[in-house]
């Protein structure tokens, strides 16, 4: 696929899953994610600057500028980006959300940090990703670190795959069945999710699968270079097999 091709996740959040996904995350884990964010970033002072991209609807763009960081939020659903201006309004936060394929952005700002939170990294295969990092790294501070949470990198996923799994969102239930592939590697899923009204939508998507070392060379080549490898927003180091991680890259300064 090349940065031109579409990208079959672009449609993922729409539908039923849009909903679905808001049942997925709890609240406490968004709070201890923006904890974590804060005690990183460079600037930690009431002005600091954050690029979220891939916001999804807004948990962390909202709690980050509910402390007082300007944040500048970024996704392709024009749903999620007006439900952030929404609430940003109606809170008096100081968020620019704007909808836009990452890939295609314009941004002209500099920031201390930037964030991929919820698994969206692995959205992209290498060509698109590496063309991610140079974007974030264009546009963070020398110094500034840039944040991915995933539950698909290889070190993750080889250990915890299943190809069949099922589980409640809320009280949407979602059957799952995956399929490991390989040239490149990639896990693409069929995903059925049935609303409380009984609504079934199907969604497909691909979680492209990186080893952290292949990780580490598509930082350095877009000028970043790995920091710390956390498996909790509580800073508990990553080991092998851990079920998540945090990744805390930092831009090389020159």
């Amino acid at each position: 696929m090349s940065p031109s091709s579409p990208n079959i996740n672009n449609n993922f959040f729409e539908g039923l899953y849009k909903h679905a996904w808001k049942e997925i995350i709890p609240p406490a884990l968004t709070v201890a994610e923006v904890d974590l964010i804060e005690e990183l970033s460079i600037v930690n002072n009431t002005t600091s600057k954050i690029l979220d991209i891939m916001c999804g609807y807004g948990r962390h763009a909202l709690e980050l500028a509910s402390r007082g960081k300007q944040v500048t939020a970024i996704d392709n659903l024009q749903e999620y980006i007006d439900e952030i201006k929404f609430k940003a309004s109606e809170q008096n936060l100081d968020i620019n959300a704007i909808q836009s394929d990452i890939l295609h952005v314009n941004l002209d700002e500099l920031y201390d940090a930037a964030i991929c939170m919820g698994n969206s990294f692995a959205f992209f295969n290498k060509t698109d990703a590496v063309t991610v990092l140079k974007i974030i790294s264009k546009h963070l501070k020398p110094g500034g670190i840039f944040i991915i949470n995933s539950w698909m990198i290889a070190e993750i996923a080889i250990k915890h795959f299943k190809e069949k799994d099922w589980h409640y969102a809320g009280e949407y239930k979602c059957m799952l069945e995956y399929n490991y592939c390989f040239y490149p590697s990639r896990i693409e899923s069929e995903q059925t999710i049935i609303s409380p009204d009984g609504l079934v939508e199907l969604v497909r998507g691909i979680d492209y699968i990186f080893t952290l070392d292949e990780l580490e060379e598509m930082f350095n080549e877009a000028g970043l270079k790995t920091k710390d490898l956390y498996s909790t927003p509580r800073k508990k180091r990553f080991t092998l097999g851990d079920g998540r991680i945090y990744i805390v890259a930092s831009k090389i300064r020159e």
